[in-house]
This record gives C-alpha cells, structure tokens and sequence, in this order.
C-alpha cells in the first residue's frame, strides 16, 4: 500500500488523533540498560546513550528520570515516506502558536509528541490548518 504524497490532500485529510497515554522522554548510557524488561513505545540508539519515549508510569517504576510529560498526536493519513513538505507544514503551524514539537515518520502515519500542557492547543491548530487547507 502506497502512501499519499499529494501535500494538499495529506493536510486536508490528516484527521489529528490524540492518544490518551501520558509518555516522557528518558535517556540512558548504554551501561546502564536496566535489567529489567522496558516496553518503550520508540527506542533509539545514539551515539550517546539510547533514548526511549514510554509511558510515564513505566518510567517512574523504573525510576527513570525525565523532564516533563508529554501527548501523543497521530496523523492517521497514511503519508508516503517521500511526501515532501508535509511535516513542515504542520511544524510551521505549531510553532506559530508556540507549541514545540517531536515529530516520528513510522511507515503508515506521522506521530507528534507535544507538551501535555498544550495538546488541547496542538489538535485545535491542527484541525484548524486542515479545514483551511481546501
């Protein structure tokens, strides 16, 4: 199944969805990989140490330390991997109204992780930019 890469319609059709999870960013050396078994919902490796988006309860009874909390905005138009503009177009939007953004490009959706304190604000600006997209 072929993406959309067609920026009109995949803002037109984006269809903002917020999870209703409350996720924090956690990073760790790489010596310091808990024994335990640790279900991130994204885990990246970087040179520095591996970072993972997971839940926060899962991060607190790890005792994991992070910054603050954070919600998750899935864009359920199927975008293309070679979709050019789209997530600029939405990062643009965001950051006019002041909300900071961590944008993940899966294979099937885009997935935005913005303050908890400001996804309300991040979903209206959302479906804002999409109905004026027409």
């Amino acid at each position: 199944m072929t993406g959309e890469t067609d920026i009109a319609k995949l803002v037109e059709s984006m269809n903002p969805q917020m999870r209703q999870i409350e996720l924090v960013f956690c990073t760790i050396p790489w010596e310091e990989v808990p024994e335990t078994t640790i279900d991130p919902l994204l885990l990246f490796k970087e040179i520095e140490g591996i970072t993972m988006i997971l839940p926060q309860i899962q991060a607190d009874s790890l005792g994991l330390s992070y910054e603050s909390t954070w919600t998750w905005i899935e864009l359920s138009v199927h975008s293309s991997l070679d979709a050019v503009g789209f997530i600029s177009i939405i990062s643009k939007a965001l950051a006019e109204a002041d909300i900071s953004t961590n944008v993940v490009s899966a294979f099937h959706h885009d997935h935005l992780f913005v303050p908890d304190k400001k996804a309300k604000k991040a979903i209206r600006v959302l479906k804002e930019l999409s109905k004026n997209s027409g």
